[in-house]
C-alpha cells in the first residue's frame, strides 16, 4: 500500500535537504604549484632571492628578509655612492677608475676602505637606503664603523640593488659597474678563489659580486701575493659567511642572491661547497647550467692546465683545497705519478675551462665513474 507524503512534509524534506546540502564540505580546491624548494645544507643559514627581471617577479625567495653581514657585497652600495652626484657625464678620474675596477673584478679591500673612510663610513650605507629605500639594510654599530663588511644586507635588498643599477641608473653607471661584475676575477685581490655559487653552477653570460668574511684557514694562494686573513667581528659577526650575488642569462634575464652564514670554524672549502649547492638547487630563468658530474677533491695546489699535460699546457687556474668541482668529460693526456699513485687520464673541468689529472678527484679508480670521454 502507497502513501501519498501529505504538502507540509514534503516542503519540511526539501528543507532539510537543503540544509544538509549547504553544510556539506566545498569539493577542494587544486592546490596551486608548490614553491620551489632550496636546498639548504644542515648546518647553513641561508637567505635566497631570485628574481625574473622578464616577468617582473620574484620565482624564489627564502629568508629573503633575513639579515646577514654583507662582507664585500657592500661594495656595490660604495660604488653606488661614488656615482651619485656626478652627472650628467659621470666621469671617472684615472686614479679612481683603477680603483673601483680593482673594488668591482677583485673584490679588493683596500680600495673599499679608501672610499669608505673618505666618504663617512655608516653614512655612505644610510645615503644609499634613502636612494634606494632599502628595507633591510643597515650600517654597521657606531663602535664598528671601521668595518665597512659588517654592514647588515637581505637577499631581498640585494635584488633591489640590482634593480636599480639595470633599470633605474643612468646609463654610464650601469655599464660601469655590470661591465666590471662581468669581468669579476677567478682569483680576489686576497687571493681567495671566488668562482664559488653563480660561476660554479651556471655558464656564461653572468656578472657576480661575492662576499666572503671570517675565515681563519687561508686557503693555497691562487695569485701573487697572500691571502689576508680578516676577523669576524652584529647581525652574527661570529659565524663564516659567503655570498654569492649577480645576474644570470642573456640580458641579465635573472638576478641571484644566495647570501650564507656557516657554523664558526667552518672551513673555507666546505662553505664553497655548501654556497654552490645551494645555488645549484635554485631554478633560475633563463640560465644555463654547466653540464658535469660533481666530485669531491683532495690535495692543495692542484693546477687546472689549458691541455692534458703538465708540459706545453698553460696554468689556468688553481683548485682551492678540499672543494667539490664538476667533471663533464675525461681523455687521455701524460700519465702522472704523485707518490704512488699513477694516472694518464685527465678531467675536464667546465667551471676552470680546463683540465685536472684525475689523481685528484676522489674516486677509487683511474676511470671516473659515469664521465664520457671527451
Amino acid at each position: 500500500m502507497r502513501f501519498r507524503v501529505r504538502q507540509p512534509l514534503a516542503g519540511l524534506i526539501a528543507a532539510v535537504a537543503l540544509l544538509l546540502a549547504a553544510a556539506a564540505p566545498a569539493p577542494a580546491r587544486a592546490a596551486g604549484p608548490a614553491a620551489p624548494a632550496v636546498g639548504v645544507p644542515a648546518g647553513v643559514t641561508a637567505g635566497v632571492a631570485v628574481y625574473d627581471r622578464q616577468a617582473s617577479a620574484f620565482t624564489v625567495q627564502h629568508n629573503a628578509d633575513r639579515q646577514f653581514r654583507a662582507a664585500s657585497i657592500v661594495k656595490l652600495l660604495i660604488a653606488l655612492d661614488f656615482f651619485w652626484d656626478r652627472g650628467p657625464g659621470y666621469a671617472v678620474p684615472d686614479a679612481d677608475r683603477a680603483r673601483l675596477t680593482a673594488m668591482l673584478r677583485g673584490s679588493d679591500d683596500d680600495a673599499a676602505t679608501y672610499y669608505w673612510s673618505r666618504n663617512g663610513y655608516e653614512q655612505v650605507v644610510n645615503r644609499m637606503v634613502a636612494r634606494l629605500e632599502l628595507r633591510d639594510t643597515a650600517p654597521p654599530a657606531s663602535a664598528q664603523r671601521g668595518y665597512w663588511g659588517y654592514t647588515a644586507v637581505a637577499a631581498a635588498d640585494v635584488v633591489r640593488i640590482y634593480r636599480y643599477v639595470l633599470d633605474t641608473a643612468p646609463e654610464p653607471v650601469r655599464r660601469f659597474v655590470m661591465d666590471n661584475l662581468r669581468h669579476s676575477t677567478r682569483c680576489a685581490a686576497d687571493t681567495y678563489d671566488q668562482h664559488f655559487g653563480i660561476p660554479g653552477v651556471f655558464a656564461r653570460p653572468w656578472a657576480v659580486k661575492q662576499g666572503w668574511s671570517g675565515f681563519g684557514d687561508a686557503p693555497k694562494t691562487c695569485g701573487g701575493g697572500t691571502a689576508r686573513v680578516l676577523a669576524a667581528a652584529s647581525v652574527d659577526l661570529v659565524g663564516e659567511v659567503l655570498h654569492t650575488t649577480g645576474t644570470v642569462g642573456p640580458g641579465d634575464r635573472s638576478i641571484v642572491v644566495v647570501l650564507t652564514l656557516h657554523p664558526d670554524g667552518t672551513p673555507f672549502s666546505v662553505a664553497y661547497n655548501n654556497v654552490t649547492t645551494v645555488t645549484r638547487s635554485l631554478r633560475v630563468p633563463g640560465a644555463s647550467p654547466l653540464s658535469g658530474a660533481s666530485f669531491g677533491t683532495w690535495g692543495a695546489g692542484v693546477r687546472v692546465r689549458s691541455k692534458p699535460t703538465t708540459t706545453d699546457s698553460t696554468v689556468l687556474a688553481t683548485v682551492p683545497a678540499g672543494v667539490d668541482v664538476l667533471v663533464s668529460c675525461q681523455k687521455p693526456g701524460e700519465e702522472v705519478v704523485i707518490d704512488t699513485y699513477r694516472n694518464s687520464l685527465w678531467a675536464y673541468l667546465p667551471q676552470f675551462g680546463g683540465y685536472m689529472t684525475n689523481i685528484y678527484v676522489k674516486t677509487p679508480g683511474n676511470r671516473l665513474p659515469n664521465v664520457p670521454d671527451c
